[in-house]
């Protein structure tokens, strides 16, 4: 690659990160091309889009913040406080950043290693999920597709309350946490989603993001 085209990527890179964590995954191609100096045409043809422009800059971007979580709830003796500890580092993520926002509660259908660590993600939340449960903490029927619940709740939440009360979405969480305790359960009215329907989900999240900046 040419080193002009090389500082051409390096100023899409930077900027589409600046943007997106000013304004989360929506911020449209031409807008970041305009803050790179770059033409919206450059994007497609060095990146091919905007999902592989989030996929190039994302993951790392998420990677280490999602590791950092499992490791502080894993190291965490009791289990219903692993598990709790989990969900809240993750909707603290979502609360503190747009961008990590958008990128765990939905999915881009053409941003593959954003998708897979997410999914890797959703597997480390089972193995927390089974050792709450084993212990008697967690509600036997909930499932680690339940957790897309927790996290799009919080999205909105957090979405909703901007510049209002920063601190909103925790007391939505506390109360969701007494709920899925196996003290307080109660026969659930419906099956939770399958795996597929809840990537369904996520990635028609997505598309309604898309749409919105195509506008």
């Amino acid at each position: 690659m040419r080193k002009d085209a090389q500082r051409n990527v390096e100023r899409l890179r930077a900027a589409a990160v600046a943007a997106y964590h000013e304004h989360g995954l929506e911020v449209p191609i031409e807008e970041i091309a305009r803050r790179a100096g770059v033409s919206p045409g450059t994007v497609y043809n060095r990146f091919g889009g905007r999902d592989a422009l989030i996929d190039a800059v994302m993951p790392d971007l998420l990677e280490a913040r999602v590791q950092e979580a499992r490791r502080r709830a894993e190291a965490e003796p009791d289990p219903w406080a692993a598990f709790a500890l989990y969900v809240t580092l993750l909707c603290e993520l979502q609360a503190t950043d747009p961008a990590l926002n958008d990128a765990v509660s939905r999915r881009y259908p053409d941003a593959e290693r954003l998708t897979e660590m997410c999914d890797a993600q959703m597997g480390s939340a089972r193995g927390l999920i089974e050792r709450a449960q084993a212990d008697g903490a967690l509600r036997s029927d909930f499932t680690v597709e339940d957790m897309a619940f927790l996290l799009w709740s919080t999205a909105a939440i957090v979405r909703a309350t901007a510049g209002i009360n920063g601190q909103a979405w925790r007391r939505s969480l506390a109360l969701a946490l007494d709920g899925l305790r196996s003290a307080s359960a109660h026969p659930l009215p419906v099956p939770a989603l399958t795996e597929p329907e809840v990537h369904r989900a996520m990635i028609g999240l997505g598309s309604v993001s898309a749409r919105r900046t195509s506008r």
